[in-house]
This record gives C-alpha cells, structure tokens and sequence, in this order.
C-alpha cells in the first residue's frame, strides 16, 4: 500500500481585521520592477482618497527603505506595537528598516516565516482602507505564511511582456489559485519606451505580453506602464514619480492602474479575516 502524501489544513484566523483590504502585489520573478509598481499604486490610491498601508515585504531584496527614505530604525508604542513610519500621507514598514541595508540575510525557512509575520501582526497598522503588500520573487514560504496568517483579498500581478517573465507569472497564478487568494489583473511593466529624439515607440522587451497572458487565463489587464528614466531617478530620490510629478502622463497612468485595481476590488468582500480551507504541502 501507498502512503498518501500528508497535508497541512489551516483556516486563517483574523489578526488584521481593521483593514478593509489587503492585496499583495507579485510577480514571482525579480527584476521586473514589482517594487516601483507597489509603491506607486500604493502612493496613487493614496491620492484617490483612500487610507493605505505599505508593507514591504520582500525580505532578501527590501526596496522602501531607499524608495521612500526608511533611515531610522522603528519606534515602539506603549503596547510594545511596531509604529509604522508615515511617508506621503501613506503608512510604511520594511524589513529593511531592522537589518543592515548592506547585510546579506542568510534564513531558513522559519526565520522567514517569524520575520513576516512579525511584520503583519507587531506593527500598529490602525484602520485602513487598504494595505499592499510588496512580495518577493518565487512561490514559496513567505506566500504560505502570509495565506496562514491573513486573508488576502487579491493579487496584483506585474510582468515585462516577454515570455521569459511570463513563465514564472503562470506559475504565480497557480500559486495564488491554490491558496484560494483572488487575481485581481496583470500589469505590464516596461511595456515600451518612448525615445526622446524621435517620439517613436520602441518595444524593447517586446509589447503585449501580459495582455495576452490575462486574456489566456481570463483575468483584466489592469495597465501598462513604459519605461522611464524619471521613474527611476523619483525612486532613487525617494520620491516617486506619483508625488514628485503628480500630473506626469506616468503618474496618471499609476493613477488609472490604482482606479482599476480599486473597482476590482470592490466586487470582493470586506476583510472578513477567514478564507476556504486549502490543503498547503
């Protein structure tokens, strides 16, 4: 007789139950600027009125503290709650803020685990509207972990458009098809530039990649946004394009992904802290 394969069966419990919403913003492959996405979505909601959180939590490669300009370590309240650091209206908090920015973290899976959590449960978030999430790369613990503690309302899918990203964001989708958390849409990163000198659009990691995909796998394609040089030079600022240049034709298009991103989310239900059972192995 074959042993079958043992499962773990949780139901997540309800630790952040004063935020209305919570999405994570993915792409399970690096370097396709997930983290530049997260924090100007995060920044444009903002800016349409919503209260939001930003949590980064991308523990081998944290990008707020340089982003947003997260240089002090973090403050404890009276009930020994992690105080979140409050940047352009919008409130933040990075494991980049409790470790060296220059030290290389070497974990185990369980350390991963306790580091996030910490960072969802031990900081005094308050109410919000909204709380995005910056993933990191891959599929594995800190997405268990994060199914485990929270209800996610939905994922945010980034990508560049060429089948070379596309093959870890398939892989994405199924992992957040499994964990029962809803895909809100794809955004398609670097989708063009446009040069200077002749006004033409070039399709440097080809175009429409991410369009497809979504409409393949029945999701909206909720924006593309093209390569520009500002929207490194904000970031490496620490002040994105969104706040720096608010009626910048990128901005505006943060502010369409934030629109479309927001009626998506409208069709789920309140954070009511409990999701189906899923089997985790």
């Amino acid at each position: 007789m074959t042993n079958a394969p043992t499962s773990t069966f949780f139901t997540p419990p309800k630790p952040l139950n004063a935020i209305k919403h919570i999405i994570c913003v993915a792409s399970c492959k690096g370097g396709v600027g997930k983290s530049t996405i997260a924090v100007n979505l995060a920044l444009a909601l903002k800016q349409n009125g919503h209260s939001v959180g930003l949590l980064d939590a991308d523990l081998y490669g944290p990008s707020l503290p340089q982003m947003l300009d997260l240089n002090t370590g973090p403050k404890l309240n009276e009930q020994n709650k992690i105080i979140p650091f409050d940047r352009f209206g919008i409130l933040c908090m990075s494991m980049g803020v409790l470790i060296p920015q220059e030290s290389a973290l070497v974990w185990r899976g369980l350390m991963i685990q306790k580091a996030l959590s910490q960072l969802l449960l031990d900081v005094e978030w308050g109410e919000l509207d909204i709380l995005v999430i910056d993933m990191p790369p891959g599929t594995g613990d800190p997405y268990l972990t994060l199914a485990k503690k929270i209800h996610v309302s939905g994922a945010v899918i980034v990508s560049t458009p060429q089948e070379l990203a596309l093959l870890d964001v398939r892989k994405g989708v199924q992992m957040f098809e499994k964990l029962n958390i809803p895909v809100l849409g794809f955004v398609e990163n670097m989708s063009y530039f446009i040069c200077d000198s002749c006004d033409k659009k070039h399709t440097l990691f080809d175009t429409g990649g991410a369009a497809r995909e979504a409409k393949k796998l029945g999701y909206p394609l909720l924006g593309e946004i093209p390569l520009n040089p500002l929207v490194r030079i904000t970031a490496d600022q620490s002040s994105p394009i969104v706040t720096q240049y608010p009626e910048h034709h990128i901005s505006l298009m943060y502010a369409n992904l934030a629109n479309a991103t927001w009626a998506q989310i409208q069709n789920l239900p309140l954070n009511a802290g409990s999701v189906a059972s899923v089997a985790v192995p």
